[in-house]
């Protein structure tokens, strides 16, 4: 079950990113987790409610304990290079143009990335949710979850 190295990770970059954040005078460290979104592509292979069991298993004993967990999901989407059809890919992926039998470019669909972290106080978004990224804050820098 991949799903709890997923969440182990998350678990792992936040936590990183909290620390961080703590060391750089941005957090006195009172600050409690009390949400997690993740975006996650249909076609990461990736069961949503294992992740989510994972996800209360990875949390137990760390600054993450009880938080929620959101899952939002990015639909699949592919670009014929021959013709230029732009498509969702649907489940299972239809990987190939059906006019011309091109394969095609997956332009979205295998994200996995944290998007959002929670905190008592405000939320702070990956991106910066008033659109506006603060180059160096730790939290905001630690939105992607490698995939295994």
């Amino acid at each position: 079950m991949h799903e709890l190295s997923i969440a182990v990770e998350a678990v792992a970059r936040i936590e990183e990113a909290l620390d961080r954040r703590e060391r750089s005078g941005a957090d006195d460290g009172t600050g409690r987790v009390t949400g997690v979104t993740l975006r996650i592509g249909e076609l990461a292979g990736v069961v949503p409610d294992a992740l989510r069991f994972a996800f209360d298993i990875a949390t137990e004993s760390t600054r993450l304990a009880g938080a929620r967990l959101e899952i939002e999901t990015v639909r699949g989407l592919g670009r014929c290079p021959a013709c230029g059809r732009t498509e969702p890919t649907g489940l299972p992926p239809l990987l190939w143009c059906e006019p011309c039998g091109t394969a095609r470019e997956v332009l979205a669909g295998r994200e996995l990335e944290i998007a959002c972290v929670e905190l008592a106080g405000p939320a702070v978004a990956a991106g910066a949710a008033d659109g506006a990224r603060e180059p160096g804050d730790p939290i905001r820098e630690a939105n992607h979850v490698p995939h295994r």
